[in-house]
């Protein structure tokens, strides 16, 4: 292929990325978005692989074809639930990708036939790379680990981690400048040393990340894999490479800022694990207060009287893939004349857009799934507020008690409706670990049982 179709190759592919971010800006037109994205990398792959001076196509087509088997198998069995799961591994191998990348690069002897600026140009390039690249693999693997309940969810916070962080990447910066000054191969011990040092680095700064964060966590790593990627890009030359990185970058980086101002955090503070967030101070406060709890036919008959109603799904509607039901629910309810609408929370679940997709999936109508800003004032006016496995999304503690860890957080406030009815199978603490005293409140009633056979139960005596 020529250079010219493959540089308009990459340029069409480009415009396709383009595309895809913007179509998956909205419900309604992120399908849409996903085919352009299709696309474009499909566009890429071929431009790449077919280009001039790349040999052994048969190999790489080979390789391309069984990776694509594998990674087509692996996703048809991952459930809905471990999609966050799925996602913060793909982000690890875009970092290992590009450290290998770096490597390869600083081993070929092109690299060392460089001359004065060009060559501490691009040993920069190659060492800035395999850092990001770095910091993103083992990050993205203890992501995995919390979202996957291997390693423990509650921050890992000891004294004078900052000031460890601190001299690790001074540390690092000198090793770079020695680096660059060295000839031939003579800088691999350099470039080893800061790799270990930064994949020490992306460890703990997860590791001292929250699990009540992940969400924030996830998209953060998102953004760094956006930016390893571009790495990558100026080390092999490839203009594409270092646009698609770009645009992975900063798009994530703004969606991480975005949950960051949803939940009142701060968004260096999450990036750098806890820095500058005070401790909370205080004994926790008194939960007062008795939990009840009710059947199903007495909540189908609340649902009967009520005129208004709002369902806020969680993390446990998507486990008990509850969704299908509950939406004919909805579709009864709303043949009887009620308002129903669902409340989505920007970070219920485990990953951003995680509630959408799956009432997406349930073919909810758009236009009755609003977000936690455009409901809450509509609270005091609700009947019945149904929560289906959410937890620290609608907890009280988030407004009213300091010594919480989600203290700050802004939450769904539904215990201002009449009536809160919380469907759970247990009355354990959500992901952050923290009670919610929700569940003792006057106006709360407990529906033990998991959540899709309780909705079919709710559903018989509705349509009885």
């Amino acid at each position: 292929m020529a250079i010219g179709i493959q540089t308009a190759a990459y340029l069409f592919a480009s415009i396709l990325f383009i595309l895809s971010l913007g179509g998956l800006s909205s419900q309604e037109s992120a399908k849409r978005g996903v085919y352009y994205g299709i696309i474009g990398m499909a566009i890429a792959v071929l431009a790449t692989v077919l280009g001039e001076g790349v040999a052994g196509q048969v190999y790489i087509i080979a390789a391309i074809a069984v990776a694509s088997v594998i990674g087509l198998m692996l996703a048809r069995k991952v459930e809905m639930t471990a999609m966050p799961q799925l996602v913060a591994i793909l982000h690890s191998f875009v970092g290992l990708a590009a450290v290998l990348v770096g490597f390869g690069s600083y081993l070929d002897p092109k690299t060392h036939s460089l001359e004065g600026a060009a060559h501490i140009i691009h040993l920069t390039e190659v060492y800035i790379g395999i850092f990001i690249g770095a910091i993103t693999f083992t990050g993205s693997i203890i992501a995995w680990g919390k979202l996957e309940g291997k390693v423990r969810s509650k921050a890992l916070l000891y004294p004078g981690r900052h000031a460890v962080n601190v001299i690790l990447i001074i540390i690092c910066i000198v090793l770079g400048v020695l680096f660059a000054q060295q000839h031939g191969t003579a800088g691999l011990p350099y470039l080893l040393i800061m790799t270990a040092i930064a994949s020490f680095i992306g460890v703990m700064l997860v590791m001292a990340i929250g699990g009540g964060d992940m969400p924030v966590v996830v998209s953060m790593l998102n953004s760094y894999s956006g930016w390893a990627a571009s790495a990558a890009g100026f080390m092999l030359g490839n203009d594409l490479l270092i646009v698609t990185g770009a645009l992975v970058g900063s798009s994530g980086a703004i969606l991480s800022i975005h949950m960051c101002k949803a939940m009142n955090r701060s968004f260096f503070s999450v990036i750098l694990g806890g820095f500058g967030n005070a401790p909370a101070k205080g004994e926790a406060k008194v939960i007062e207060g008795e939990v009840t709890s009710l059947n199903h036919e007495e909540v189908a008959v609340l649902l009967k009287e009520a005129k208004s109603v709002v369902i806020v799904p969680g993390y446990g509607m998507a486990v008990a893939k509850a969704q299908y039901p509950i939406y004919e629910m909805v579709q009864t309810l709303r043949k009887a004349g009620k308002n129903v609408r669902f409340a989505i929370h920007p970070v219920a679940g485990r990953l951003p857009g995680h509630m959408n997709v799956l009432l997406a999936e349930a073919h909810v109508p758009y236009d009755i799934v609003l977000e936690m800003d455009e409901i809450n004032d509509d609270m005091p006016d609700t009947d019945v507020v149904m929560v289906i496995g959410a937890n620290d999304v609608v907890n009280p503690s988030a407004q009213d008690d300091p010594a919480s860890s989600i203290y700050g957080m802004p939450v769904i406030e539904v215990w201002k409706a009449e009536k809160v009815i919380i469907m759970k199978r247990s009355m354990s603490a959500g992901y952050s670990g923290e009670d919610n005293p929700l569940f003792y409140k006057a106006n709360s009633e407990m529906l033990y049982g998991d959540a899709k056979v309780s909705v079919e139960k709710i559903l018989d005596y509705l349509k009885g």
